[in-house]
């Protein structure tokens, strides 16, 4: 039997590998910004916000009845009249008491509050919510009337107590909600497992979720400082005597109906503008940090 031999069959032939790309020179992408698109309104935003800064300084440091734009010679008078004869050391002492009561105040109660927002649900936790939020389009002037007649019948008026409780309840809502929201973003189970290792609620608290807490109380805590030391309204309406009063309100007293002591005016703002910058410079990279996180939904 005569059997035909299989014609063996030709491999298909195989595709060519693709020829790599050509490296193509590098070219700026029609969404990338040019750096002086950057700079330069940056630069133009720094010099109008640094001139202010520099007129201010000219005035301290330059002596009275002079027009150089140079404080040369250099004089600390200003100074030295708005410290002693202006009663600016009381000043600075009262609002320093203010500042730090009212952010261990706010500090304290807004924990206390944002935790349980956090952790708790109650019937009116919404309409409890809703309420803080509302609270915040209402201006601190209108307060200024029926807190009034609460510290008259109180008998705090004329009383740092007055103005320090006045300036905690005015900062308690927007603390309360960045707390809240803050807390949120801590695991619940952290605390879980510290109840299972034995500690209670408020051991748990303490030792797991306050350390992570550090950067929300840093910021909720200095913008209650630095609003308390800037508010003017609280305390020229609640305190009626010299040695009483704060620095927004000596500033006030500066400026005369007739004249205004313009070398005087620049020490005393420098005055009070420099623990504010101090605050910041410490704690800016804490406040951004608790600022953004208070600002995320948990």
């Amino acid at each position: 039997m005569i059997t035909k031999e299989a014609t063996p069959v030709a491999p298909a032939p195989q595709a060519a590998d693709p020829a790599p790309p050509r490296p193509k020179k590098h070219q700026r992408a029609w969404d990338e910004v040019p750096r002086w698109h950057i700079y330069l309104p940056l630069s133009i935003y720094l010099v109008f916000t640094l001139i202010p800064f520099y007129w201010i300084l000219l005035f301290a440091l330059r002596p009275s009845g002079s027009t150089s734009l140079v404080p040369w010679p250099m004089t600390f008078d200003h100074f030295e009249k708005v410290w002693t004869e202006r009663s600016f050391g009381t000043y600075f002492e009262n609002s320093v008491l203010v500042g730090v009561a009212t952010l261990v105040m706010t500090t304290l109660v807004a924990l206390a509050g944002g935790y349980a927002l956090a952790r708790f649900n109650f019937k009116v936790k919404r309409a409890f919510m809703l309420g803080l939020l509302c609270s915040q389009f209402v201006p601190g002037a209108l307060l200024l009337v029926p807190l009034f007649e609460i510290f008259a019948e109180l008998q705090m008026i004329n009383s740092l107590t007055s103005v320090i409780i006045a300036e905690t309840v005015f900062q308690l809502p927007l603390s309360i909600i960045l707390i809240s929201n803050f807390i949120k973003n801590v695991p619940y189970s952290l605390e879980e497992a510290a109840w299972v290792d034995g500690c209670n609620r408020f051991t748990a608290f303490r030792i797991v979720v306050l350390p992570l807490l550090r950067p929300g109380l840093i910021a909720v805590g200095s913008f209650a400082f630095v609003h308390s030391w800037n508010h003017f309204l609280f305390a020229l309406m609640f305190l009626n005597n010299q040695d009483k009063q704060t620095i927004p309100v000596g500033l006030n007293t500066l400026m005369g109906a007739d004249s205004v002591d313009l070398g005087a005016l620049a020490a005393g703002g420098i005055i009070a503008a420099v623990p504010v910058v101090i605050v910041f410079a410490f704690i800016q990279k804490w406040l951004i940090t608790g600022f953004s996180a208070g600002a995320v939904k948990g």
